[in-house]
Parts: structure tokens; C-alpha cells; sequence
């Protein structure tokens, strides 16, 4: 079998690294993420992950409770080289070869962001964990890997849920006769303000015709199904 896609970059919350923990790192969920990446990076595609930071703490939350949101930004970028560095090891130990790129230059354990490096690397088909966000404060993770995947010229954007199944026209956690979408097209998600990305992450997803792709990572095998091509849970595009 083989991938739909030659290039994907995977967006991974934090939170999911925590499990059912809800902060900190979990190594089981760790495990299972990178056993699931193995998984599909044997199907053959170049694989980039861009991965958060909320597990250990939001940005957005810390300034709302007094911290300064440029300071609260920062730390979260860091929180995302934490993670990056602890998913790097866990694929390691699946056989894979990784590279973290990251936005703030942290020269002893990670290599800096440089495009034509991360593109480099991936021809020679090792994952790359891009971690720090876009090194800017006020810009989320999600705009991160819209502006990473748009950079390597990837082809989709795959937005690993937790627990949810796709794009719906409201909360369905608090909504039960929410309607899940099966299609929306970038105009929509943007004029409804549908919970795919940040504005600003879907507004560059347009601009370069990346499509985005909304599954539930919590489900075994979906990740798998979604780059084979299956239709799994929402995809975002023209």
C-alpha cells in the first residue's frame, strides 16, 4: 500500500501528550504516537510534525491570568521544544531518524529552523519535528504548521484531533445534534468561524491551496487510514 501524499506535515496538540493526565507527558501515549507514525512514514511519505505546547502550558491562558502574553508566548515555545525533544526520542526508538528544527535557537539540543535544511532533510527521509511555533509571540502553533507546510511545499496538513472527529457547525460536546462536516471549504470554516484552525493558520492554508485535513488521532489506525487516502473525518480546502 502506498501513501496518497508524498510530503504531509502532521500538527500534534500538546495536550495529547499528556493523555489522561491532562498535564505533563505521558510515555504510553507517547509510545503509541510514535509507533503510529513508524507506521506510515513505511507507507513512504515525507513526514514533518509541528507539535505544541499546551501540555505544559498555553500562552493565551497564562496571559489571561496577568502573565505578559509576549512572556506567556515564549514560554510556550519553549514548552513546544520540550515536547519535540521527547517525541524525537520516542521515534528513535521506533528506528526512525528525526531532526528537531526549531524557531528559537537552542544550538545544544536542536538544529535552527532553515528551510532548505528541513526540505534536505526530508528528501533523505527523516521525520522532522518543527517545534517553537513560528518564533513569534502572538502567532499559535497552527499557524505554525500552515506557515511550515506552505514553506516545504507540503502537500496536506493533517490536524490530529483528540477525542474529536472532525469539523462540526458547533461544540458537539455541548451540542449533540451538531452536524460534523464532511467537506467545508476554507471561505466557510472562516466565515462561520468553525473550530479547524486559528483564522489567521486557514487564511494561509487559502492563500497557497493547502488542503487541511481534521481526524481523531485518539482512534487507533485513523492517522494510517487518513494518508492512505480513506475518508476520515473533515477535509478543508477550495
Amino acid at each position: 500500500m502506498k501513501a496518497a501524499f508524498g510530503r504531509i506535515v502532521l500538527k500534534l496538540s500538546g495536550e495529547r501528550l499528556a493523555g489522561d493526565n491532562g498535564f505533563g507527558i505521558s510515555t504510553s501515549v507517547l509510545r503509541q504516537i510514535a509507533a503510529e507514525i513508524r507506521e506510515v512514514h513505511e507507507l513512504g511519505p515525507q513526514i514533518g510534525i509541528v507539535i505544541g505546547g499546551g501540555n505544559v502550558i498555553r500562552g493565551m491562558n497564562a496571559a489571561a491570568q496577568g502573565l505578559d502574553r509576549a512572556s506567556a508566548d515564549y514560554m510556550g515555545m519553549m514548552a513546544s521544544a520540550i515536547n519535540a525533544l521527547a517525541l524525537q526520542d520516542a521515534l528513535e526508538k521506533e528506528g526512525l531518524q528525526t531532526r528537531v528544527l526549531t524557531a528559537l535557537e537552542i544550538k545544544e539540543v536542536a538544529e535552527p529552523y532553515i528551510r532548505r535544511r528541513a526540505v534536505r532533510h526530508l528528501e533523505k527521509g527523516r521525520v522532522v519535528i518543527f517545534a517553537a511555533g513560528t518564533g513569534n509571540p502572538y502567532f499559535s502553533t497552527d499557524t505554525a504548521a500552515a506557515l511550515r507546510a506552505a514553506e516545504i511545499h507540503a502537500d496536506v496538513i493533517l490536524m490530529a484531533k483528540h477525542g474529536v472527529d472532525g469539523v462540526y457547525d458547533a461544540d458537539p460536546r455541548t451540542h449533540p445534534e451538531a452536524k460534523r462536516y464532511e467537506r467545508v471549504s476554507y471561505d466557510e470554516a472562516i466565515r462561520k468561524n468553525l473550530r479547524v484552525m486559528d483564522q489567521t493558520a486557514i487564511a494561509l492554508c487559502r492563500e497557497n491551496r493547502l488542503p487541511i485535513i481534521v481526524f481523531d488521532t485518539a482512534v487507533p489506525g485513523n492517522l494510517r487510514k487518513v494518508v492512505l487516502g480513506e475518508t476520515v473525518g473533515t477535509r478543508v480546502g477550495e
